[in-house]
């Protein structure tokens, strides 16, 4: 019974959280300029705020994946104490994580063959992929085995559903996302996307509504319509630096689904570099995505 969980710093998970399920955290890359920065490091607070003021001011923010030596350095650590593995990376369709972690695995195995090794792509990001390993996580400590586990993982993360949207069109065009016409126009009508993440892990627009305020109803709307046994679950909802849309987000969550809890955490750098600050996203367990 003795293995370890695993996730990237993309799941964007509270610390509070991770001390409490005993979850070791492979940290993304970000730039400004030329310096480079982890999306998270141990017992050190980032200052995410600084973040997004910054990304407020206009500095371009460059993403880049997991660093293959820390991952490394991670998984070695964890199979040197005789533990096998679980890790639930970031989505393939949004990142080269997956594959990275992959190919680290197979070194290892060559060392430690007794030991295993398992890295399952989440096809999420974000507390999305943060709510697969919530769940993971409260098998594991209710005594389920690492096969079992993995094993309702693969079966379930399809279910796990992204609901979100965003302030300002501009990042999602410089990410490719949109075309710079639509940015324009949409910037131009108010408009704001309903956004969500596909069966392939990847990004898609779902629709597009004319104020803020309808945005943030429109998360809570869609989860009303698709949630499984809301008053069993926990939401999860991350933010770009906007607690109070955030805060709104939980309250109707609250009245209108009555679910046992909800957890707001920062939308790390790696993510808000992507959608830019304004990002509020709602996950939860659903019949499809």
């Amino acid at each position: 019974m003795s293995y370890k969980i695993i996730t990237d710093s993309s799941a964007n998970l509270t610390e509070e959280m991770i001390e409490q399920y005993d979850i070791d955290i492979v940290p993304l890359v970000f730039k400004i300029g030329e310096k480079e920065f982890y999306s998270y490091v141990k017992g050190e607070k980032t200052d995410i705020k600084q973040f997004y003021d910054r990304m407020r001011q206009g500095e371009v923010i460059t993403t880049s994946l997991i660093s293959m030596e820390t991952c490394h350095d991670v998984f070695e650590s964890n199979l040197k104490e005789g533990k096998d593995i679980l890790y639930i990376s970031f989505s393939s369709g949004l990142s080269g994580t997956y594959n990275a972690a992959l190919m680290v695995a197979k070194e290892l195995e060559k060392d430690y063959p007794e030991r295993k090794i398992y890295v399952v792509d989440s096809l999420s990001g974000s507390l999305g992929e943060g709510l697969l390993v919530y769940y993971c996580a409260e098998q594991k400590r209710s005594g389920k085995s690492i096969d079992e586990v993995k094993d309702w993982l693969i079966e379930n993360r399809l279910h796990s559903c992204h609901s979100f949207t965003v302030d300002n069109l501009f990042h999602l065009k410089r990410g490719g996302r949109i075309s710079g016409t639509a940015a324009l126009v949409g910037t131009a009508l108010g408009v704001k996307p309903i956004l969500h993440v596909d069966n392939e892990g990847k990004l898609v627009v779902a629709s597009k509504v004319r104020s803020r305020k309808k945005s943030l109803t429109t998360l809570v709307d869609e989860m009303e319509k698709n949630c499984i046994n809301p008053t069993e679950q926990i939401a999860f909802i991350a933010h770009g630096d906007c607690i109070d849309d955030a805060l709104y987000v939980e309250k109707l969550v609250r009245e209108r689904l009555n679910v046992k809890g909800v957890e707001i955490n920062y939308a790390d750098p790696v993510i808000g570099a992507h959608a830019g600050p304004g990002i509020v996203g709602l996950f939860f367990l659903g019949k499809k995505r």
